[in-house]
């Protein structure tokens, strides 16, 4: 926990009614950076996702590595008891952060304006798929479904194949670095006004900000240009892609100027002279035999990474498609703590994680934030914040009221 730790957040504190990816980033950002967040749980089994990625001891590692640094107070909360505790909680934080489905935080009481009534400068972040509003606000959604109707699905995969999906959780994650980002402006401008405000942030509003010229050049050509997926390159700057060597892929992004430090790493200096390669547009005509040179002699080296070694003698910028297992003792990534191993009791051992990626000159180090069992501060968060003596918070264990789990 981060307890008498100091970072840029510390005093902060956040009410996480969140579960799944997206929800919980936003309020583990808002404790990496030092708030004390306490997380909601639903009795009588907690928050969903402790089922997923599961290895030993019934510990979601998925659970751990999204929710670390969380104090959990698992609730029934269709007894009316645990619902007016949450009330007398929101009375003490800061922000309230949910990712319900539009209108179900209003149909269990705790609507904006009802917060408002509570603390009038409250802040509730609402990060949900599709928005608020809208007419598919009321859709159940995840990341992909967003992902689809922002016309990014419709970008990844061959040309005239099937689309593809990222098999890493880009919406979510993105979207809940977004809710973090809305928390401190919202905070900023509590600290100058005094109000707090209802934070609307959707994973689709996310995505369509991903696109960087597609939805500009079809306005712009008037139609002419239609975007869509065209395999492993590019669209409008050539070379940029994935390029096949031996043995492996390496990523190659030598457009504008570096196109010109890539023709010397090949030994191909004619090439940026050349009118038909010279400039990005007459590449772009020409991709295929563009693709072919590069991965022609791509093949003259006997493996990806001495292929790696020579392009960045010439500053060409250049990467190995890594796998995860091979980011993992990667030196780059463990130098500065992108990968990271922790320990969790629960699961007795130690797992690597993605570390936390923004790095502060004041906070250099990282907070040793550890993921809750089900329930593990009921007693500390009713007799700190809300004064139940422990006799109390027995009896309400005893009803039922507060759950308690071993992981």
């Amino acid at each position: 926990m981060t307890a008498g730790l100091n970072h840029c957040l510390t005093g902060l504190r956040v009410l996480d009614f969140t579960r799944a990816l997206a929800g919980p980033t936003c309020a583990r950002m808002l404790a990496e950076m030092g708030a004390e967040v306490i997380k909601v749980e639903p009795g009588p089994k907690g928050d969903m996702s402790r089922n997923a990625s599961t290895f030993r001891n019934r510990r979601s590692l998925f659970f751990v590595q999204h929710n670390r640094g969380k104090k959990s107070l698992c609730l029934n909360l269709r007894d009316p008891r645990a619902m007016a505790l949450v009330v007398e909680l929101i009375s003490q934080v800061d922000v309230v952060v949910e990712n319900f489905r539009p209108g179900v935080i209003a149909s269990m009481g705790l609507s904006y304006e009802r917060l408002k009534e509570i603390k009038p400068d409250i802040i509730l972040c609402s990060i949900s798929a599709l928005g608020q509003s809208g007419p598919l606000a009321q859709k159940p959604g995840y990341d992909y479904i967003a992902q689809a109707y922002s016309g990014v699905t419709s970008m990844i995969g061959d040309k005239d194949e099937a689309p593809y999906i990222p098999l890493v959780g880009l919406g979510d994650v993105s979207t809940g670095v977004h809710g973090a980002l809305a928390v401190l402006a919202a905070l900023r401008h509590r600290d100058q006004t005094g109000k707090g405000q209802h934070l609307d942030v959707g994973l689709l509003d996310v995505y369509y900000n991903f696109h960087e010229v597609n939805v500009h050049q079809v306005r712009a050509s008037e139609g002419a240009i239609r975007p869509t997926r065209v395999g492993r390159h590019m669209t409008y700057l050539m070379p940029g892609g994935v390029f096949k060597g031996t043995n492996g892929y390496v990523v190659i992004m030598s457009f504008f100027h570096h196109w010109a430090d890539l023709c010397k790493a090949m030994e191909r200096p004619d090439l940026s002279e050349d009118a038909r390669y010279s400039t990005d547009p007459a590449r772009l005509e020409r991709r295929d035999e563009v693709v072919k040179i590069i991965e022609d002699w791509l093949q003259t080296f006997p493996d990806v990474p001495s292929a790696v070694a020579h392009m960045e003698k010439f500053d060409v910028p250049v990467a190995p498609v890594l796998s995860v297992e091979e980011t993992l003792s990667h030196p780059h990534l463990r130098a500065r703590g992108t990968v990271r191993t922790i320990h969790d009791p629960v699961y007795d051992g130690e797992l690597d994680v993605p570390g936390f990626p923004i790095k502060f000159s004041e906070f250099p180090e990282e907070l040793p934030l550890q993921a809750p069992r089900v329930g593990q501060h009921n007693a500390e968060i009713l007799s700190t914040y809300l004064g139940r003596t422990p006799e109390e918070v027995e009896q309400l264990k005893a009803d039922g009221v507060l759950i308690e789990k071993p992981y």
